[in-house]
C-alpha cells in the first residue's frame, strides 16, 4: 500500500490515473474536432467500408491478444483499469445523450443533441471495442470451459457495440401511407424521390379506440370553458357518474363509447367507423333541471350539446386516442406473405425490416382512410439481437457459478 501510495503518475505499471489522463485527453481532442471540423458522419461506414473497419478491428485485437506477455502496454489497455475507464466515459457520454433532445444531425457546438455523431463518442466507442476485443483474446489463449459465462457475456458485448455502431450507416428508414383496401411499396427517400422498395404493405383495416372524453360548461360566444379563471372538467367515468360544473350538478344517465345517432335527439350502440362517444347527462342547478344527450360529432356524425341558458352549454370535449392499429398483410421478395395487426409499440419485424405503426389521418380520427407505418430496415439486426442474448445468457452463468475474478485475472499474467 506504502508503495503504490509513492507511484508518480506514469511510472510502470499504470494504473486508473493515467487511464482516467489519456480518455479524458482523448475526448477533449473529440470536442476539438467537433469544433474545427464538425460531426462525424457514420455514412462514411456504409458497405463495404463498415465491414473493412470491423475487420480492421478484430485483427488488430487478435495481434494485440496474441502478444501481449511481450508489451506491458498492451496489458494495461486490455486491463481493468483501463476497461472500466472507458466503459465509465462510454456510460456518461451515455447519459448526456439520454438527457439532451436527439437530432439526426448536429447543432450544438459540442455535438450533444447528436452524441452517436459526436467525435468524443465515436473515439471513446472504438477504443472500447479495441480494449475489450483484445481481452477477449488474452482470455481465449487460456481457454478453460469453466469460464463459459466471461466468454458470452464479453464476446456479446463486443459484438453487440460492433454491429450497433457499424450497422447505423446501412441502415434505412422510410414512411410509408397506405390507403385502405390498397396495396403500397413507394415510399420518398430523403431528396423527396420516389423509391421502390423490396416489400409492400396491404391495409386491409385501421381502425382506432378512444379514453372516454370529458364534460364541460362553455360560454356560447367565446367558446371559453368556464369558470374563466380555473376551466371545469367532468371525466366520463362509470364509476363516478356524478360531479360538479361550474355549480351546475352533472348525473350521467348513460354512455355509449361507440354511439349513432337514433333520431334527432337519441343515440344507439353501432360499431362502426363512424360510432363516436355520446352521453346523456341531468344537470340541476338552483331547482333548474336540463336534461339531454351529449355528442363530441365526428366527420360522419354533427356534434350535440346541451344548452343550460341563452349563454351556457354542456359540451363534450375532443376524446383522446388510447391506441390506433393496422390490420395488414405485408409482402417480400422471398414471397413471404405475413398477415399481422400493428400497433403502436406493437412493431412488426419481418427479415431485415421493422415495421412500426406511425400516424393517420387526424382530422378524419377512425374515419382516416390511410395509415402511416415508418419501415426501419437493419441489416445488422440479427448479430445485434445475438449479442443482447449472448449478454443475458453469459450474466446469468456469472451468477450462476459466482466465478471469482481475481483467479482468472492471474492467468492472463
Amino acid at each position: 500500500m506504502s508503495d503504490n501510495s509513492k507511484r508518480k503518475i506514469w511510472q510502470s505499471p499504470w494504473r486508473y490515473a493515467e487511464a482516467i489522463t489519456i480518455v479524458g485527453t482523448l475526448i477533449l481532442i473529440g470536442f476539438m474536432l467537433q469544433i474545427m471540423i464538425g460531426e462525424f458522419s457514420f455514412y462514411l461506414l456504409a458497405k463495404p467500408v463498415n465491414y473493412i473497419f470491423g475487420g480492421a478491428i478484430g485483427l488488430i485485437s487478435i495481434i494485440f491478444g496474441l502478444y501481449h506477455k511481450k508489451s506491458k502496454f498492451i496489458r494495461w489497455f486490455s486491463g481493468v483499469e483501463m476497461s472500466v475507464t472507458l466503459i465509465v466515459a462510454l456510460l456518461l457520454l451515455t447519459i448526456v445523450m439520454g438527457l439532451t433532445p436527439q437530432a439526426m444531425h448536429s447543432h450544438s457546438l459540442l455535438g450533444f443533441d447528436a452524441m452517436t455523431s459526436s467525435w468524443a463518442f465515436v473515439i471513446i466507442y472504438s477504443l472500447t471495442l479495441l480494449s475489450l476485443g483484445t481481452l477477449i483474446v488474452r482470455r481465449l489463449r487460456v481457454f478453460r470451459i469453466k469460464d463459459y459465462g466471461f466468454y458470452l457475456n464479453h464476446i456479446g458485448l463486443w459484438l453487440l457495440l460492433l454491429c450497433a455502431g457499424l450497422g447505423y450507416a446501412d441502415m434505412e428508414r422510410y414512411i410509408m401511407h397506405v390507403r385502405e383496401g390498397e396495396t403500397e411499396w413507394r415510399v420518398y427517400d430523403e431528396q423527396n424521390n420516389v423509391k421502390e422498395l423490396p416489400i409492400a404493405i396491404a391495409l386491409s383495416d385501421f381502425d382506432m379506440d378512444y379514453y372516454p372524453p370529458k364534460l364541460a360548461i362553455i360560454d356560447m360566444e367565446n367558446g371559453e370553458v368556464l369558470p374563466n379563471d380555473k376551466p371545469e372538467y367532468f371525466q366520463i367515468d362509470n364509476d363516478i357518474p356524478q360531479g360538479k360544473l361550474n355549480g351546475w350538478h352533472i348525473v350521467m344517465e348513460k354512455y355509449i363509447h361507440q354511439a349513432v345517432r337514433n333520431s334527432d335527439s337519441t343515440y344507439q350502440e353501432v360499431y362502426m367507423p363512424g360510432a363516436t362517444p355520446a352521453v346523456k347527462v341531468t344537470a340541476t342547478k338552483d331547482n333548474i333541471t336540463r336534461s339531454g344527450w351529449i355528442c363530441g360529432g365526428n366527420q360522419a356524425q354533427l356534434f350535440m350539446t346541451l344548452p343550460l341558458d341563452d349563454n351556457t352549454s354542456v359540451v363534450m370535449t375532443v376524446a383522446e386516442p388510447r391506441k390506433f392499429m393496422s390490420d395488414v398483410i405485408v409482402y417480400t421478395q422471398s414471397e413471404k406473405n405475413t398477415s399481422a395487426r400493428i400497433e403502436v409499440n406493437k412493431p412488426l419485424s419481418i427479415e431485415n425490416w421493422t415495421i412500426y405503426q406511425y400516424g393517420y389521418d387526424n382530422n378524419a380520427g377512425r374515419l382516416s382512410s390511410y395509415s402511416s407505418f415508418e419501415l426501419v430496415y437493419d441489416p445488422w439486426i440479427i448479430p445485434v439481437y445475438i449479442g443482447i442474448i449472448m449478454i443475458m445468457l453469459g450474466s446469468f452463468a456469472m451468477i450462476w457459478t459466482g466465478k471469482g475474478r481475481k483467479e482468472a485475472d492471474n492467468d492472463l499474467e
